[in-house]
């Protein structure tokens, strides 16, 4: 069997497009998440304990060269190390809210495949009329012989 032709038997199995599709919709679903959290809950968080803007929230641990102003961009491209914790928060805090949302529809997913509780037993099929006249017949005729 050539490569070409085990490959393309590979690639058409289910599992390989269900994962590329899943691929494909969770890097959108991540830019969702990334804009929740950048643009709408880091802001409130921000103003909260009054800061406006997390991700410039950093520690200098180096020298600052003259002239450079003191921005984390500013002093990354200088080269100055800097501990950008405030961008390690803004991220903690995304993983935090796509972990919870991918929780949140893997039990809702679980609930749904659960197999429904069996049914009760159904109660027995009426016997048909004929065989409760039969029945009848053989019954009045073994009484009286």
């Amino acid at each position: 069997m050539g490569i070409a032709k085990e490959f393309r038997e590979f690639a058409v199995k289910g599992n390989v497009i269900d994962l590329a599709v899943g691929v494909i919709i969770g890097g959108a679903f991540g830019k969702i998440v990334d804009s929740v959290v950048n643009d709408l809950i880091m802001p409130v968080v921000g103003l909260v304990f009054g800061r406006l803007d997390f991700t410039n929230l950093f520690l200098v641990l180096g020298t600052v060269p003259a002239g450079v102003p003191n921005t984390l961009d500013a002093l990354r491209k200088a080269g100055v190390p800097v501990l950008a914790y405030g961008s390690f928060i803004t991220v903690a805090v995304n993983f935090a809210i796509l972990a919870f949302i991918i929780f949140m529809m893997v039990k809702q997913i679980n609930r749904l495949k659960r197999e429904a509780p069996p049914a009760p037993p159904a109660a027995p099929a009426p016997t048909p009329e004929d065989i409760v006249l039969l029945r009848e017949i053989r019954d009045s005729l073994a009484r009286r012989g």
